[in-house]
């Protein structure tokens, strides 16, 4: 079976003199991939109409379905409406359907559909709307050339939600009897590089039918092993369970999981609190935590601690520890952890403290060097780390090493990780 050649021709000054990245074709093609497509040419051009409209003819002459990104907005430089217009020899008219669309989404947030927003729904005559389920600009496609022409807008959110509620539906039907499946594995702790050894020396039989494939995402990494026919599908669970035997706890789920929501989710089960202390993530931890629907029932509050007055007077760290051991210590984090317990009454506790740089390193602490807390009141844990590099990468690393010491923690796992002793 001939299988669907799918072009993307995106579009945006702010693309070309690198204002933006382009994201959006590396989170579309990773969504095609999951049904077995890909793209096989990718444009990328500015908003000139007549670029614009010299490229939609030269993609739609030789692919099945052509998926332009971007300038379907309602300023001036949105421009590919009327460059589809012009395409196909239509005209521009108000279509009735994305008038109400934006209609709908004014009157939802109280907005007044003015006329740069009207302009949104001024399309080529003929063209079938493609339901945006997130925002104001609605999408569109014609054929033309024997080609699908699918018209998506810039905004990240948006085109992926068209591309997963609307757009695939329609490819589903254009190649049928198409058969892929895809695991995915989320893991937290370990590099691309040393699972690809780890595996490659391990399972040196591994079979030629299930692709095996690592994309960072830092600070997680996803492990995907796609098949790509039936009989390649019945032999994938038994490869991801040596799969998931040789990575162990450094797997943190399936799917999209993320460390933030299966902290939310294991704390919700055990009906549980946690309290943070932080020093040099600066609550990044706790932006992590609330950033997931439902924290609020397992976190009240924590405490960025960053100068040691702080961490004396609200945590309660003792002055003679701080003498002592220094702010970067043991001794600081198991009280910071106890304090931040005491003063919400949190059944778990976090505290980290360490030189984030790119200043402030010592010869006994350089640059990169951490101390974290974790546990219970009476079960408290304590580990140093180091790990220098940028100070987003630092911090990055760091916040998330916290939650997922937590996770393992709530679910009485014994292994040690990787990173205690690899970077």
């Amino acid at each position: 079976m001939k299988k669907l050649d799918i072009q993307l021709l995106l579009t945006g000054d702010e693309l070309m003199s690198g204002d933006v990245l382009d994201s959006n074709s590396c989170m579309m093609a990773d969504i095609l991939k999951q049904k077995g497509l890909v793209f096989s040419r990718k444009v990328t051009v500015g908003d000139s109409l007549d670029l614009l409209v010299r490229e939609i003819e030269r993609l739609s002459q030789d692919s099945d379905v052509l998926i332009i990104n971007g300038g379907l907005g309602p300023t001036i430089d949105d421009k590919t409406a009327e460059a589809l217009a012009l395409v196909v020899n239509q005209p521009l008219q108000e279509h009735p359907v994305a008038l109400s669309q934006l209609q709908s989404w004014c009157e939802k947030r109280g907005y007044e559909l003015n006329g740069p927003n009207r302009k949104q729904a001024l399309l080529p005559k003929d063209v079938n709307i493609l339901h945006n389920p997130t925002g104001s600009a609605p999408g569109f496609s014609i054929l033309h050339n024997d080609c699908l022409i699918m018209c998506t807008p810039g905004v990240p959110s948006e085109v992926k939600s068209m591309l997963q509620k609307s757009i695939m539906p329609i490819l589903d039907t254009m190649n049928p009897g198409a058969f892929t499946q895809v695991v995915r594995l989320q893991v937290f702790g370990m590099g691309e590089s040393g699972m690809q050894k780890l595996i490659t020396e391990s399972l040196p039989d591994w079979p030629e039918n299930i692709e095996l494939g690592f994309r960072a995402a830092f600070p997680q990494v996803e492990v995907k092993l796609t098949v790509h026919d039936k009989q390649a599908a019945q032999l994938l669970p038994y490869w991801q369970e040596q799969v998931e035997l040789l990575l162990g706890a450094h797997i943190i789920g399936e799917g999209a999981s993320q460390l933030p929501e299966i902290i939310v989710s294991l704390l919700q089960a055990q009906t549980s609190q946690v309290t943070l202390a932080e020093s040099c993530t600066g609550g990044l931890i706790a932006a992590k935590v609330t950033s997931m629907s439902g924290s609020s029932q397992v976190f009240e509050g924590g405490i960025v601690s960053y100068s040691n007055d702080i961490k004396m007077r609200i945590l309660k760290v003792k002055e003679a520890t701080l003498q002592k051991e220094g702010a970067v210590s043991q001794g600081v984090v198991q009280e910071m952890a106890q304090g931040a317990m005491a003063l919400t009454g949190a059944k778990w506790s976090i505290a980290v403290s360490g030189i984030a740089g790119p200043s402030g390193g010592t010869p006994e602490k350089p640059v990169g060097t951490v101390w974290l807390a974790w546990g219970q009141k009476d079960k408290l844990k304590t580990q140093k780390l180091f790990y220098p590099g940028s100070r987003e990468y630092f911090q990055e690393f760091i916040a998330s090493a916290a939650l997922d010491l937590l996770r393992r923690e709530l679910l009485g796992i014994k292994e040690e990780p990787y990173y205690f002793t690899r970077k």
